[in-house]
């Protein structure tokens, strides 16, 4: 059986057991939270970095789906559902944690495509971001050069190239433009290129970076990960 029939199958399943638990069926309720808690932990914990919060999170999640499991019309997955009420959750509590100063919107001047800074030097990479974190033995090295991140970078970072959503998704969730999560996206990229560069690149592949600090598509391209050019057009 090919992955493409594995999916589908899992996909009907899932929409089973959702099914199932809107009619009362806590068993089937169950399966669900066995499926997707172990993911929206990781994800949690990427955005909240506090393994108590990231509990609290999860738990949170599930008793919001647990509130509104019967008005949930199915227009996405189950997982895009439940996943964006952990992300909704999870900058909850970043925002509790530091109130009046915990903020994503716009940015004045600082947050503009002239003002994008170069790394130090850059490298070919032995793999990208999307890749690693399936290679058990790097995660924990990735994930702990994207806790690196300044806040506002890490989270645009996490929700556009780790988990995969849209910039116009991104940019609704975070509640700032379009144009600055590209912006924020390539600030990110840049640092966690310099800094994975270190670990991951060749020595002798190492190259100059161009000093011309104005913005370029092709930079994009240049730098960011190889997950960007699977999905690119989407917005």
């Amino acid at each position: 059986m090919n992955a493409q029939n594995t999916g589908d199958r899992g996909a009907r399943e899932e929409r089973q057991l959702v099914a199932q638990a809107k009619a009362g069926d806590y068993r089937a309720f169950e399966q669900l939270v066995q499926r997707h808690e172990g993911r929206l932990y990781a994800l949690a914990m990427h955005m909240v970095r506090q393994r108590e919060d990231a509990e609290d999170v999860v738990r949170t999640t599930f008793l919001n789906v647990i509130e509104h499991l019967a008005t949930f019309r199915e227009e996405a997955s189950f997982a895009t559902w439940v996943t964006r009420i952990a992300i909704n959750n999870a900058l909850k509590v970043l925002r509790k944690r530091r109130p009046g100063h915990f903020s994503l919107e716009e940015a004045s001047l600082e947050e503009t495509e002239g003002d994008i800074p170069h790394p130090e030097y850059i490298a070919d990479w032995r793999g990208d971001p999307a890749s690693l974190l399936e290679q058990q033995e790097l995660r924990r090295v990735l994930e702990e050069t994207i806790a690196t991140l300044p806040e506002k970078l890490r989270l645009v970072f996490i929700l556009r190239d780790v988990r995969g959503l849209s910039i116009r998704e991104t940019a609704d969730l975070l509640g700032i433009s379009e144009a600055n999560v590209k912006v924020r996206l390539l600030r990110a990229r840049l640092l966690l290129r310099e800094k994975l560069t270190r670990i991951f690149g060749e020595e002798k592949r190492r190259l100059s970076p161009h000093h011309d600090t104005s913005f370029h598509p092709s930079t994009m391209e240049a730098v960011a990960p190889g997950k960007e050019a699977g999905s690119r057009g989407r917005t």
